[in-house]
């Protein structure tokens, strides 16, 4: 297990079963790197067991788990300061993995656009 890692989002995820790319994911994962977390893999697992994608399913269960310590409080603050800085509609499911990669200093792999407006008030590595 490497000590750098990377918490692949969702979004990451539905692009690269949708096309097979993003390429970078490929070496992401071969070299280890590659993390999810159980937010993620809810948000996945339900339509890949509904399309009966048991391989897809079964590699995404073998990506390694980090666990998830929710601090509502930090959660809240972070939600606040979007508001304040005219970021909308960010859902409570990415101000939690926010909360995750910046307390556990991993860094993510998102396409979503609230996280890079996000990245503009705070200290978090983004890769898209």
């Amino acid at each position: 297990m490497s000590a750098y890692s990377i918490l692949i989002d969702s979004s990451v995820w539905i692009e690269y079963f949708r096309t097979g790319k993003p390429e970078k994911l490929d070496r992401i994962i071969e070299e280890d790197l590659a993390c999810t977390n159980e937010l993620i893999l809810t948000e996945l697992a339900p339509a890949l067991s509904l399309k009966n994608e048991t391989e897809l399913l079964e590699g995404l269960q073998a990506i390694r788990m980090i666990p998830m310590n929710i601090d509502w409080g930090i959660v809240r603050d972070y939600q606040l300061m979007n508001l304040q800085n005219g970021i909308n509609k960010v859902g409570i499911p990415d101000l939690i993995i926010l909360q995750q990669i910046i307390d556990q200093k991993i860094s993510l792999f998102s396409f979503d656009k609230h996280f890079k407006l996000m990245q503009e008030h705070l200290s978090f590595e983004l890769l898209n």
